[in-house]
């Protein structure tokens, strides 16, 4: 019947698994069937063949095996395609008696990446035995037992399952015993020895048996126990007390293992059924735990101190039984003399263990009962709490007292109050005992968030140009509140909402789109941090953002215009002499500072020998006089370069026109024998400036330092009765010219100055700047004093 009912349960196990093993391999996982103990080195299957793959895969795309376990059972041979066992696998280690044992492993291939799933079912061999706990098993029966009764015995285990485990038991040869197998709940079988013929002790006292557990594999093991069985006489007599009553009395404060009583019972019976165990039969609910009474000598002990308060007196039955089953019973009676030794009791009898921070003064928090077991001067109690707390406490009922709020609290200094109640009661010496009453103050949103920065304000330097949702900065807000009145939100003012995003809960802000230092160079947002309190606070900061500048703007040739299909001419005189101003390249660039610097340079000429370009100021100057068979058109090709750190460039070309009979205007041609009009000019307008600031300063002191002289003589002279001079005297060039303009406007003067030009660049004069027309595409000027040499500027309206 056992072996029926294990099979059955294995079949289903296995008709179970083998349904997951059909439904794996149709979701591509290759399943192996191997026995446990396989030796290193055997084949489990082919796993490029099963999963379809092409050995010579297996080596370039890296082919490798990874168990999910810690252990690595099998390993892939990437020659052959085949798995290989690599470790032992013990079924009873891995799964114990689990069915089935089923092992996951993971077959990796790189290039590109491919995972396939290989289960490996561990089948379970007849490898262990059945064995008994115990190597003997002890049993003592009395001559009398009834024929039939039942004897349950240790059952064999073996590690094993299925039919390899334990199928069955064998009883070795005997007369008065039969072995009979029962089954569990849990459908465990266990062997049941079963008397079938009377036992009798002057036949034989003991009896000596073999049970072997046998399981079902081939071939099948067994493990073996003994069994000795003990025959017992019968008991005759009854164990018998002194005296039915036991009466003593004791004081509460006896100490523990004070001896009350030894109860003495005798029982005619020899061997065990003379052997008599004292016990109580039946204990109250207010005596257990305080007396004991020891099992063979029958001696009543104190266990825990006795309390007169609790109980003047116990009343016990006491049983006395010997080793057949025999007992009689006895009463004892302990009465307790009262002493005073009872402490003041406090009792909690209700609290409210959180409170808000904003209660109320006088709201109660807890209800304490406070009183003492004694009787007169020694049950009257006083009690008191710590002077540094917030609380109070308030009595309007004897022996019952209110702890109420005496004070303010506040959880942000204070979040924890441990309140110490002490009681002390009027005996002699006085006793007293103590409680700590613990009191949370939970929070109410009080506390606005606060921004981290010591200003409140952030500033922040953040290159231009940085993708959508590049990270700007982090605000941080803080609130002294805890919980849902701690959460803080984020948020930006409307106006920044087109440009800038920030995360609710982290503070960390984003562009939304990229940033142009060319329209617009700073700005500020407000920041909002809302707790989520009810109601809620709200704080403000401001976030400083400066766009630092990038060379992402190339120059821009402003003159002379480049049109396609259209180059204006320059003219120049045939017989300009060296250092003659021909005419000028004007460009220039959105960005700022260093990237904003623009340097001309001739990249091509027609003649390279026959005119040169300032570094700097862009002026086109001849280098020699032109010789009689030079051609009449000379171009160049000028790049104009910014000093970014990646450089950006712009060209532009020149046609210059030579022409015979024009005159040689004297203000064209260059002052002086300095041919450079680069790092020169601009070292010189450094130097003078210098110069004129420190001229300027030392002057600014020279004129105080005289003023205060000045002020004190005229002081000195009017205590001498000499003639005072009014505070407001000085000299003519001393007057406020604050409010004086000493430009004055007329429009017959107009002015421009351009950087590394001081050869003529800043003229006055009438006939020299002259706007004279006005069109869709900009504003054109002619610069130039003759009619012979005017150039013509074109510059745009949005510049």
């Amino acid at each position: 019947m056992i072996c029926l009912i294990k099979c059955v349960w294995a079949s289903f196990w296995l008709q179970l698994y083998f349904c997951f093993i059909c439904m794996c391999g149709s979701l591509g996982e290759v399943c192996y069937s191997v026995p446990e103990e396989m030796q290193r080195g055997t084949v489990i299957g082919n796993v490029a063949t099963d999963l379809g793959i092409d050995v010579t895969e297996l080596v370039w795309r890296n082919a490798r095996v990874v168990a999910e376990g810690s252990r690595q059972f099998c390993e892939l041979n990437t020659e052959t395609g085949s798995l290989l066992v690599i470790e032992r696998m013990d079924r009873e280690e891995l799964c114990v008696q689990s069915a089935p044992c089923v092992q996951q492993f993971q077959l990796l291939l790189e290039n590109p990446l491919k995972v396939y799933s290989l289960l490996l079912d561990i089948q379970d061999i007849n490898d262990n035995s059945p064995t008994f706990e115990n190597g003997q098993i002890e049993l003592e029966l009395l001559e009398s037992t009834v024929l039939g009764r039942r004897f349950p015995l240790e059952s064999a285990h073996d590690p094993d399952i299925g039919v390899n485990s334990v199928q069955h038991y064998q009883l070795s040869k005997n007369e008065y015993f039969a072995l009979e197998v029962n089954t569990q709940l849990d459908r465990n079988a266990y062997p049941e020895l079963v008397l079938k013929k009377p036992l009798d002790r002057e036949n034989q006292a003991d009896h000596f048996l073999t049970l072997n557990g046998v399981d079902g594999g081939r071939p099948f093991r067994s493990g073996t126990t003994s069994i000795h069985i003990h025959v017992l006489d019968a008991n005759d007599n009854v164990p018998v007390f002194g005296q039915s009553v036991y009466k003593v009395s004791t004081q509460e404060n006896s100490p523990q293992g004070t001896v009350l009583v030894k109860l003495n019972a005798t029982d005619l019976d020899s061997g065990i059924y003379g052997e008599i165990s004292y016990s109580f039969s039946h204990v109250p609910d207010k005596t257990k735990g305080v007396v004991e009474v020891d099992h063979v000598t029958g001696e009543v002990k104190v266990m825990f101190a006795l309390d007169y308060e609790e109980a003047s007196s116990h009343e016990l039955d006491v049983q006395a039984k010997d080793g057949g089953g025999q007992s009689s019973h006895c009463k004892l009676i302990i009465d307790v003399i009262d002493v005073n030794d009872n402490s003041p009791v406090i009792a909690v009898k209700s609290i409210t263990s959180t409170v808000p921070e904003d209660a109320s003064t006088g709201t109660m928090v807890a209800l304490l009962h406070i009183y003492d077991l004694d009787t007169g001067t020694s049950g009257r109690v006083t009690c008191k709490i710590s002077d540094d707390v917030p609380f109070k406490l308030v009595s309007e009922v004897k022996n019952y007292f209110m702890l109420v709020i005496d004070g303010v609290l506040d959880r942000e200094k204070c979040p924890h109050y441990n309140i110490n109640v002490t009681a002390v009661d009027a005996g002699t010496p006085p006793l007293f005992s103590s409680k700590t009453v613990a009191i949370t103050v939970t929070d109410v949103n009080d506390n606005p968030p606060i921004f981290r920065h010591y200003s409140s304000d952030y500033s922040i330097k953040f290159v231009e140009n940085q993708p959508q949702g590049t990270l700007v900065i982090k605000v941080r807000a803080d609130d002294a509140d805890e919980g849902q009145n701690a959460k803080i939100l984020y948020s930006l003012s409307e106006d920044a909402a087109s440009h800038l995003s920030i995360n609710a809960e982290t503070g960390e802000i984003f562009t939304l789109c990229p940033f142009d230092y060319e329209s617009s160079t700073h700005f500020h947002v407000q920041v909002m941090a809302c707790d989520e309190g009810r109601p809620s606070f709200t704080s403000t900061c401001t976030v400083q953002i400066f766009i630092a500048d990038q060379n992402d703007n190339a120059p821009v040739v402003l003159y002379p215009v480049q049109l396609d299909g259209y180059l204006a001419h320059d003219i120049v005189p045939r017989a300009a002499p060296a250092d003659y101003l021909v005419t000028k390249v004007v460009a220039i660039d959105a960005d700022a500072g260093h990237n904003a610097w623009l340097s001309y340079r001739i990249l091509k000429a027609t003649r390279s020998n026959l005119f040169s370009i300032g570094l700097h100021c862009g002026e086109i100057r001849t280098l020699r006089p032109f010789a009689e068979d030079e051609e009449i058109k000379q171009t160049l090709i000028i790049t104009v370069s910014d000093d970014g750190l990646e450089s950006l460039s712009a060209t532009a070309t020149v046609n210059i026109m030579i022409e015979d009979g024009l005159p040689i205007i004297d203000e064209l041609v260059a002052r002086g024998t300095d041919k450079s009009h680069g790092h020169s000019d601009l070292t010189l307008y450094l130097i003078m400036a210098l110069a004129g600031m420190s001229s300027l300063f030392l002057v600014l002191i020279i004129a105080v330092v005289y003023m205060r002289l000045c002020r004190y003589r005229y002081m000195y002279r009017s205590t001498a009765n000499l003639p005072i001079f009014p505070p407001t005297y000085g000299p003519p060039g001393y007057s406020d010219v604050s409010r004086l303009n000493t430009l004055q406007k007329d429009d017959r003067f107009n002015s421009f100055l351009t950087t590394g030009s001081w050869k003529g660049d800043f003229r006055f004069g009438s006939d020299f700047v002259d706007l004279d027309m006005m069109n869709k595409r900009g504003t054109l000027l002619h610069v130039g004093g003759h009619s012979a040499t005017r150039a013509k500027l074109l510059v745009p309206h949005k510049l």
